[in-house]
Order: C-alpha cells, then sequence, then structure tokens
C-alpha cells in the first residue's frame, strides 16, 4: 500500500536536495533560533513583560487555543490542527503590522492523572510534569510560535492562587437585580444593619441575628454557596458531577458509570443570576451560529407566569408558560424529589382515593417511598423520555385550583424535574401529550379549554390525543371575575397573568432551563477551596494572605468509589484524610484572634482554571494583582466592532459550547461587574476546527486491530491474514490508529505535516487522515526550494531581473488571494493558490527573478516558516522572515487583462469573445455583432433586440 517516501530516498547526485533530513536540521536550527531571539515575545504596555513602544503601538491580536490537557499517551496528529491553525494567524497577523499575542498553557487538574495515581501511586503532579514536558516537546517540533515566556499550568501554585482569589470574590458577592449586576456582599450587609433593607426569613433586625442566621440569610445571596440539593452522584467514580458531565443516557461522561440523583451539601456557582446577560451578550460575539443556538437552548429562557395552587393551608408554586390554559389544569405532578412532597403527604389515603393512584401501597408513606426509590435510578434524560407507559404515584392530598376551586389531586412522577421552573407543574391535559397520556393512565379527568381547529370537536373522551395550538381561540375558561373565551393566546396570557397579579396569587416571570454550576468535587487534584468552618459549621473565607492554599500529601489519591449500582453511597474524599491538614486553628484576621477551625475537603472541579487563563496569559508574572488594568484594557478591552471585548480568536472544538464556553462566560461577567477587568466577554470570536479522522480495522470480534499493519487486497481489508472491517471513526490510541507528529515530522519535517494539515480541506470540516497523501505537500516543498535553490551546488539560482508581464499576474493574484484566505481562515485555498504560482515558476524558463522569489517565501511563511526562514536568508536577508511586511498585491495585475464574453443568438452560443473587463455596453455590443461567427449565424437576418450583460455575456435577439 506504501510508495516510495521522497523525503527519505537518497541523492547522491544532489546533495542539497530538500529532503527530511534537510528539513529536520533546518527546522531544528530555526527553532533554536527562534528561542533565543525571543522573536515571539509580545511586548505589553507595561509590566515586567513591556518592550518596544513601536510594537505596542501597533494595532493589537489576541489568538488563543483552547487548554490543552497534558495527556500522557502525548500528541497524535489530530491534536495539533487547531494549534498549527492559530500559529498560521498569528504569523499572518505578524505580517500584516499587528503586535500579536500567541501562547499555551496547560490545563493540568483533572481526573486522568488522578486515576493514574490512584493505579500506579505517582503523585499526580509528578506525571502531569512529565506529561506537560513531552507534549511541550512535540509541539515546539511543530514550530508554533508561541510567546514561551507566557506558558503556564494550572496546577502551579503561583497560578491557582488566583483561581482561588477569583472564588473569593465570588463567594464575597451578590448580584443586585436592580443594578443588574454583582456587588460586593459588604454592600448588602450594610443595608441589612442600616435597616434599608428588610433580613428575609426573620422578624428580627441584622444585629439581633447570631453569626450562624447571619452567614444563612448571606448563603441565599452569594454568588458562590454551599446548599443541600440534589446532585449527580456517581459511586463509581466517587464523586458528583454537574449536570454537562452526565451523558444522555445518565452515565458519567468519563468512566461510563451510571449517575444517580442524590441530597448532598455542596458547592455552587450562582450562574442562573446572569442567564439573561449570557443570553443577550451572544448577539455581540463573533460566535458560529450552532454555538450560539446550544448556548441559547441551554440557558433556556421562557417567558410565563407563577401560580400559586393552595393546599393545607400553604401554597405549591408553578411555572407555567401558559397560563392562559389554567382552567385546563385538572391535577397536580410534583417531582420526587421535591421538598413539600414529604410535608403533604398524609398518613392515610383519603375516601374514595382510586386503586390506580396508590400504586398499590398501603399508605401514601409507602407509595411515595416506593416511587422515589425507582425514580432515583433514572437520569433526567430518561425521566424526560417520551415513554409509552407512564408512571406516578398519589401523594394523598388535593390542592386547588385558584380559577376554578376545583379540588385537584396532586401526585409525583418521574417526568417532572426539580431542575426546570419550580419542580412542580399544573396538569392541563387537553393540550400537553404527556399529560394527555398520564391522565388516561390514572382516569384523571380532561378538560377542553382551547378549541380544536382539526376537527375533532371538544369532547376529549373521543380524543386520541392532546391538542395543542398557539393560533386557536380560548374557550371554557372564564369565572366571576375573569373571562378568556374567544380570546387568542397572547392576550389571553396577559389577561389572566394580570388578574392572577391583581389577586397576589401569580405573577408574570421569565423562567430558565439553566442550573447554578454545581462547583464540588469528591477529588483529590483539584484546586482547593479558600473555605474554613467554624464549630457551627459557618463557612469562613480565607484572607488574601493566606493564599494559595496548596494541596498537601496524601497516602491514597482516590475517593472512596462504591459499588456503580448502590445510589445510596456517600462520599469520602482524599483530603478528609488528612487530619493534620483538615484540623486548623488560625486567625483570620477578623478580630477574633487563632480559632479552631476544619478546611473545605472538596475540591474545585477541573473547569475552574480554564474560567479565566486568558487574562493570565496578558500578565503571567504578576503576583500582586489578577491583571494589570492596563495590560488588560491593552489585550482585551472593548472597541470598534467588539462591544464587550475579549480575544480576538479563540479555537477549539465544538464540544465546549456548554461547559467551558459557559463558565467562562459568566466569570468574565463577575470580574467585569466587580471592576477587576475591562471586558465583559473572555472570548470575542470564535472558531471550532473539525476532527481530523482515521479508518479504524476491527476483526471478527469487534476488536481493533493496529491500522498500520493492515492490508489491502482486491478491495478487502486483512490483518495477518484475516479479513477485517474498516470504519472511518476518531483517531486515538485505544482505535489503535493514530499516528503521532512525531513520525510525520521524521519523515518528511514539519513544514510538510502544518502544509498537509492545513490544505486538507475547510478548517472546521472534518477530514480523513491519509499518511500517503502527506507526500503532495512534501513536493510542493521541494519545488519551491528547486526554484531557488541549486540542489547541487546549494547556490541560491534568483537573478535580479524584473519578471515578466504573465509572471507579474500569477504573482499578484496570488498575493491577493493568499491574502484573503488568510485573512479568512481558508487555509486549504491559501496553499492552492500558493501551489500554482509555484508550479507557475516551475514552469518558466530560466531562473525566478528575485523580486519574485522574495514574495513567494513570503507568502508561505505563515503556513512553513522553517523553510522560508532558510529561504529568507539564502536569499540574502538578514532580519527574521517573522516580523517582515507580508505582500501587498498591485491591483492593475490583479484583474485579468481580458475576460470571455459569450454571444447567444436565441438562447444558443454561437461565439466567444476575448474582451477587456472595463469595456463599454455600447463597445461590446459593436465587437458582438462585428464578429464574423456571429455576423454568419445571423445570415442577414435582421436584430429586434440586443441584451448586453458586460462583460461576459451578450444575448441577440433576431427579428
Amino acid at each position: 500500500m506504501s510508495e516510495t517516501n521522497p523525503a527519505a530516498t537518497p541523492e547522491v547526485a544532489a546533495p542539497h536536495r530538500y529532503t527530511a533530513a534537510l528539513a529536520a536540521e533546518i527546522e531544528a536550527r530555526w527553532q533554536d533560533f527562534w528561542d533565543a531571539e525571543g522573536t515571539y515575545d509580545a511586548p505589553n504596555p507595561s509590566g515586567d513583560l513591556a518592550g518596544d513602544p513601536e510594537t505596542v503601538a501597533r494595532p493589537k491580536k489576541f489568538i488563543m487555543d483552547m487548554f490543552p490537557y497534558p495527556s500522557g499517551a502525548g500528541l497524535h496528529v489530530g491534536h495539533p490542527l487547531g494549534y498549527i491553525a492559530t500559529d498560521v494567524s498569528a504569523r499572518f497577523q505578524r505580517m500584516t503590522g499587528h503586535n500579536v499575542l500567541h501562547t499555551l498553557g496547560f490545563d493540568a487538574f483533572g481526573l486522568p492523572a488522578e486515576q493514574y495515581a490512584v493505579q500506579t501511586g505517582t503523585h499526580p503532579r509528578v506525571s502531569t510534569e512529565a506529561n506537560i514536558e513531552n507534549m511541550k516537546a512535540q509541539l515546539r517540533r511543530l514550530g508554533l510560535g508561541h510567546d514561551r515566556r507566557r506558558s503556564f499550568a494550572t496546577i502551579d501554585p503561583d497560578y491557582y492562587k488566583w483561581t482561588q482569589w477569583i472564588f473569593l470574590q465570588i463567594f464575597n458577592s451578590w448580584y443586585d437585580d436592580e443594578a443588574g449586576r454583582a456587588r460586593p456582599i459588604t454592600e448588602l450587609i450594610a443595608r441589612f444593619e442600616s435597616g434599608e433593607r428588610p433580613v428575609p426569613g426573620h422578624a428580627r433586625a441584622w444585629s439581633e441575628l447570631s453569626e450562624a442566621e447571619r452567614a444563612d440569610v448571606l448563603g441565599g445571596f452569594r454568588l458562590a454557596y454551599a446548599s443541600e440539593a440534589p446532585v449527580n452522584w456517581c459511586p463509581g467514580l466517587g464523586t458528583v458531577l454537574a449536570n454537562e458531565e452526565v451523558t444522555a443516557d445518565g452515565r458519567s461522561e468519563r468512566g461510563n458509570f451510571p449517575v444517580f440523583k442524590a441530597k448532598l451539601r455542596q458547592w455552587n456557582m450562582r450562574i442562573t443570576a446572569y442567564a439573561d446577560r449570557l443570553l443577550s451578550d451572544l448577539d455581540a460575539l463573533d460566535w458560529p451560529e450552532a454555538i450560539k443556538l446550544q448556548q441559547r437552548n441551554w440557558i433556556g429562557r421562557s417567558e410565563g407566569a407563577r401560580v400559586d395552587f393552595p393546599i393545607d393551608g400553604e401554597n405549591i408554586t408553578v411555572f407555567t408558560t401558559r397560563p392562559d390554559t389554567l382552567f385546563g389544569a385538572t391535577y397536580m405532578v410534583l417531582a420526587p424529589e421535591h421538598p413539600l412532597v414529604e410535608k403533604f403527604t398524609p398518613a392515610a389515603w383519603p375516601e374514595g382515593t382510586h386503586d390506580v393512584w396508590t400504586g398499590g401501597h398501603a399508605t401514601p408513606a409507602e407509595a411515595v417511598a416506593a416511587y422515589r426509590a425507582q425514580a432515583v435510578s433514572k437520569s433526567d434524560v430518561e425521566r424526560q423520555a417520551e415513554a409509552k407507559d407512564k408512571t406516578g404515584v398519589f401523594i394523598g392530598s388535593y390542592a386547588t385550583n385558584p380559577v376554578n376551586g376545583e379540588q385537584v389531586p396532586v401526585f409525583i412522577a418521574d417526568y417532572v424535574l426539580m431542575g426546570y421552573g419550580t419542580g412542580a407543574i399544573m396538569a392541563v391535559p387537553a393540550g400537553d401529550q404527556r399529560d394527555f397520556e398520564f391522565a388516561r393512565a390514572f382516569e384523571l379527568p380532561i378538560h377542553c379549554i382551547v378549541e380544536p381547529t382539526d376537527g375533532r370537536g371538544t369532547d376529549t373522551s373521543t380524543w386520541e390525543d392532546a391538542f395543542s395550538s398557539y393560533e386557536a381561540k380560548i374557550i371554557n375558561s372564564s369565572n366571576d371575575e375573569v373571562n378568556l373565551d374567544g380570546l387568542g393566546v397572547a392576550e389571553a396570557k396577559a389577561r389572566i397573568t394580570e388578574w392572577l397579579e391583581r389577586r397576589g396569587i401569580g405573577e408574570g416571570t421569565v423562567n430558565f432551563r439553566l442550573r447554578d454550576w454545581l462547583f464540588s468535587r469528591q477529588r483529590y487534584w483539584g484546586e482547593p477551596f479558600p473555605i474554613v468552618y467554624d464549630e457551627d459549621g459557618t463557612a469562613h473565607a480565607l484572607p488574601e494572605s493566606m493564599l494559595p492554599l496548596e494541596l498537601p500529601e496524601v497516602d491514597d489519591y482516590s475517593p472512596r468509589t462504591f459499588d456503580p449500582d448502590d445510589a445510596d453511597t456517600r462520599p469520602e474524599t482524599p483530603l478528609s484524610r488528612n487530619e493534620d491538614w483538615v484540623n486548623v486553628t488560625l486567625d483570620l484576621g477578623d478580630g477574633r484572634g487563632p480559632r479552631a477551625y476544619r478546611r473545605e475537603t472538596n475540591t474545585m472541579p477541573n473547569w475552574a482554571g480554564s474560567c479565566w487563563y486568558e487574562l493570565r496569559y496578558l500578565d503571567p508574572h504578576n503576583s500582586e494583582k489578577l491583571v494589570d488594568p492596563e495590560i488588560e484594557q491593552y489585550w482585551m478591552g472593548p472597541r470598534e466592532g467588539m462591544p464587550h471585548g475579549g480575544v480576538d480568536l479563540y479555537v477549539g472544538g465544538a464540544e465546549h459550547a456548554v461547559l467551558h464556553l459557559l463558565y467562562a462566560r459568566f466569570w468574565s461577567k463577575v470580574l467585569y461587574d466587580l471592576g477587576h477587568v475591562s471586558s465583559a466577554e473572555p472570548f470575542h470570536k470564535l472558531f471550532n476546527q473539525g476532527m481530523i479522522q482515521a479508518y479504524v480495522y476491527r476483526d471478527s470480534r469487534g476488536i481493533a486491530v493496529p491500522a498500520a499493519e493492515v492490508e489491502e487486497r482486491e478491495g478487502a481489508y486483512h490483518y495477518q491474514g484475516e479479513k477485517v472491517s474498516r470504519l472511518l471513526g476518531k483517531m486515538g490510541k485505544s482505535l489503535k490508529n493514530a499516528v503521532t507528529p512525531d513520525e510525520i515530522c521524521a519523515e518528511y519535517g514539519a513544514d510538510t505535516l502544518r502544509l498537509y494539515e492545513m490544505a486538507m480541506g475547510p478548517l472546521d470540516v472534518s477530514r480523513p487522515w491519509d499518511t500517503r497523501a502527506v507526500v503532495g505537500q512534501f513536493r510542493l516543498l521541494q519545488r519551491l526550494w528547486r526554484n531557488i535553490v541549486d540542489e547541487n551546488t546549494g547556490e541560491v539560482t534568483v537573478v535580479d531581473t524584473e519578471p515578466g508581464e504573465d509572471t507579474l499576474r500569477a504573482l499578484h493574484k496570488a498575493i491577493d488571494g493568499v491574502r484573503q484566505d488568510l485573512e479568512g481562515m481558508r487555509f486549504n485555498t491559501a496553499i492552492a493558490k500558493v501551489t500554482e504560482l509555484n508550479n507557475h515558476l516551475t514552469k518558466q524558463e530560466g531562473p525566478v527573478p528575485r523580486p519574485v522569489a522574495e514574495a513567494l517565501v513570503l507568502l508561505v511563511a505563515p503556513l512553513a516558516p522553517h523553510i522560508a526562514e532558510e529561504l529568507w536568508r539564502a536569499l540574502g536577508r538578514t532580519d527574521s522572515v517573522v516580523h517582515q511586511d507580508f505582500p501587498v498585491a498591485d491591483p492593475a495585475y490583479v484583474v485579468d487583462e481580458t475576460v470571455t464574453c459569450v454571444v447567444q443568438i436565441k438562447g444558443k452560443v454561437k461565439a466567444r469573445l476575448e474582451v477587456p473587463p472595463s469595456i463599454s455596453e455600447e463597445e461590446l455590443e459593436k465587437v458582438a455583432l462585428a464578429d464574423e461567427k456571429v455576423v454568419a449565424a445571423l445570415d442577414g437576418a435582421g436584430i429586434r433586440k440586443v441584451i448586453v450583460r458586460v462583460p461576459k455575456l451578450v444575448n441577440i435577439v433576431p427579428a
């Protein structure tokens, strides 16, 4: 299946031929040079990285890749796709007069290193730092132009000191709805102290509350807070997971273990306070529409009303987007984990309770307990799936429908989630299919309150499904005070909402699907929380002087894991086993002197460090501030076309749409509100690169076999004599189809790898890897080399003469096209244009004129920087190609000398004319009518009409 590799072929007769060996020597030499010279160092306007004022005065470009995780397996050729793309963009921007910040750090906390530590006993830091060094070497070999002074890893204490600091800013803040922004918690306390704001839940003054009571009140406002709440508990991992880390089938994204709902005290981030801003600010971002849509759907804004249903002297509050259908509510459903379930579950079944409602249990408490045990084993997705059989149980109580006074039974059912609205719904079976199926299963009434428009009539006993419409009129919906009959949906919603508000039993409101961010992990390898608890369990923030709070040594890195199917277990963290670290005596500087405290033994999720890393790149050695304001304003501040500021270009995978990208936006907005940064958004422009795929070969057992050892014979694929299947999929070590960049660099050189990955297709589209095709880009570089260097003597062959007209046109068209393509990140077409120009020069007789050779090298420089640097010096230039000006096309040579004009008679082509692009309509008509082929085709016939579309079409209509 292989062919001779021209990169490895010895060429005795051509000692200066561009081979893999020469490429390796050139690339290593220039990488060393760039590092030694600080070629890619981007100067800041101030601070320790301040530099050349002339460079700082240029327009800036901040170009970023998504954080890589330093895997022990190292890189395969799919990983560098985005890194090469940002490097090409950064190089092009430097050459077009920009001060470019481009660097790369490492997202180094997280499960993989910890699991490796559990298996081997190796400290996660040891394995992680070794992986980082390996990845740095692999990336350096690609010639990536990073400012290495700015690199770091999230596990560096000097870095996570500031992650902890940001957590404290969030902990010590609350969201002021009136001001529409976060404010320091001290301002809220001052309002409570002065009596300006009443203390919620207390009739007493703030000064009369105990410390624990005050902490409880503030916990209801803080943007970072601990609460007892339903969480995703994964016994197989021994930790809880965020909603985003649970797969659609209710299993852990990592490890594929079952995930259950459990109540645990956990840290949360009140991201929901920012839901509206996270939604509205998307409009100003230059992001792919698909990513914006995913975030909009995840945030899930919906307008409706909150309605109170009285029950036993209290209320069950529901959120509904259709308050106009309140008259059709015939029962209520609570989520099984709703906190009011126990309160409204009586000791015995009410008289006349339907047998189908009880689930066969003797008491409501038994029924509720049994159903809850069944529901806890299902994921949210499974619970909301359109299952044929609806399940649920009556809790034994009735609520009152506030619009008509009807007593409606209250059920629990797994299709209602605590994670949306209030965890309770009013069920309108006539208008909702799930409610309809539930009502049929439990023999509940169905009231028609929307006039059907499909001919089914209003007798719901004959219906086979629910009827829902936003166009139909409301019917059967009136009482002594409000009448919705005959109204459209919008008018009915407004009228009933106004009535509810007037009566004090509801209000118009906006609801979001977005839930607060679960921020605790029962792991070792993560940032410790800068929080301690006193003897009453009240949380206290560590003062900044105690940061960073570093991870202690532990004997056992693993959290206690359990039977994956045992939902009743509870976490035990590695940190909790280090009693000397957990139990401490500290003076927190609050005037109370040294006191005994217990540290928080959960750690932050691995997302924490990647929420703000763009800021650390700006001012990486600052030990006094998160970031110097002048430096942050310079690189990320708002400007024309970027009203919220942010990184100019951010490249990474689309899989982070509702994880990292949403979390980072939230942190950025909090820091903006508190005055720490000028940018309200972290990333202005986002580009999602596609995936490099590879063929996976599997034997009869379905086991992946080494792709490199598969042979193709007669249209089939064989491994060790056995026929195997082939399917295009991901590339990876476990699939035995990974190709490392080291292999390709050794065979062809890094410049060839860079060109091949950029030439494979549009950057945002997935594409299959084919090692055999890499040679095409290597041959391009060989032809480029031969056009400038004599392979036998090593001498430069260019001549100091002016190029001919055709070469000038080929050159300037290439300059114009490549410039536009690089600006638009169309790297594959840019390479095609470079190839076309290079081929043109190859076909010309005689040596290449120097102006053309130099321009060609500059065109190639962003894409294949090593060979460009080498040829630039060979051409006699003593300064680095990296900071040269990118060529500018002469418009006179870009426009075609002539264009082809088609002449039609009765719609049929009769002639093709070569005419100047600037030809006038009158002149083109004259030329067309005088053409001998046109004259012959008309054969003396008169002309009724001539339609001219300069410069490409003349249509003649004979008389």
